[in-house]
């Protein structure tokens, strides 16, 4: 006990408690389980049952906040690609009466994913039905950051040919300005019963969590860091961006994808003291199994 005192894994709160983990002592356990643990076989089945009776693409994904949030008695959070790495297979634009554009955009595996912008020149109904004809008849299939690298190679070489068409649709397909004032698509489930777990009798600090819960780009940008580790499971014990709540957090996240598209991910946020094994191989099953249901509807 000693030992790993002196190792900073456990430590004393005051003179007449018992010792705790620390965080490196969280984090350390958390490493050994993701190296070696696997999820029952009962919980697999139940995984697989509660994703195989969604529907749609929306409901796969709210289920698997769902069970996320089930077996962790935490936070389940499931965040989709950034738009610029959607996969178009369908494209529409709709003019509103005060020059406002619509755009409704259908990826692969039917989600849906709109935006209303201000676009600079002014367009008919007619030229935005032009230009979406254009889009559907060569670029399904391919995400909207590929769609403007190919649209701008084509402009520089046949200017005269493709000039104010693949112009609108630059325009009207710039994922920075279809990015601005929204975030990725996010999923929350769960927030109920996670404040009313004994881990947060503190009313101050499930306050600070709530408000991170509410500003939902905190919980995007958390697990957007996932993605970019080489772990199939990314385990973060105290939480930086959610101050002061999340030096008592542990964050659980894995990318997942489907059809080729690039990476979104599925996570868990809870407190430190959490059943590990299970969250941590939940999240790894859930993450591949939630891609397979998006490759099959």
């Amino acid at each position: 006990m000693a030992d790993l005192e002196e190792e900073g894994f456990l430590y004393q709160p005051h003179t007449s408690a018992g010792r705790v983990p620390t965080a490196s002592g969280y984090r350390y356990f958390a490493q050994q389980v993701a190296a070696q643990a696997t999820l029952s076989p009962e919980d697999q089945r139940w995984i697989r049952g509660q994703l195989a009776s969604a529907t749609t693409t929306d409901e796969v994904t709210e289920r698997a906040g769902h069970v996320l949030a089930e077996i962790s008695r935490g936070l389940g959070i499931i965040v989709s690609p950034p738009i610029a790495k959607t996969v178009l297979e369908h494209i529409r634009f709709v003019l509103l009466p005060d020059g406002r554009v619509v755009i409704v955009l259908v990826s692969t595996g039917g989600a849906t994913r709109d935006k209303i912008i201000r676009p600079e020149r002014v367009f008919t109904q007619q030229d935005l039905e032009r230009t979406a004809d254009y889009l559907n008849r060569h670029y399904v299939g391919r995400t909207l950051e590929a769609i403007r690298t190919d649209l701008l190679a084509r402009l520089a070489k046949e200017q005269e040919r493709y000039g104010l068409l693949v112009r609108d649709a630059l325009a009207l397909c710039d994922a920075g300005v279809l990015e601005q004032g929204s975030t990725q698509r996010i999923y929350v489930e769960g927030a109920a019963q996670m404040a009313a777990g004994a881990e947060f009798s503190d009313q101050a600090q499930m306050r600070e969590v709530l408000a991170a819960i509410e500003e939902k780009h905190k919980l995007i940008a958390l697990l957007a860091g996932c993605i970019d580790t080489p772990d199939p499971v990314h385990v973060q014990i105290g939480v930086k961006g959610i101050d002061p709540a999340g030096e008592h957090l542990a964050l659980i996240s894995a990318p997942y994808s489907f059809q080729d598209q690039s990476p979104g991910t599925v996570g868990v946020l809870g407190p430190m003291r959490m059943h590990y094994e299970r969250a941590i191989t939940a999240v790894a099953f859930v993450a591949r199994a939630f891609s397979e249901t998006l490759d099959r509807s």
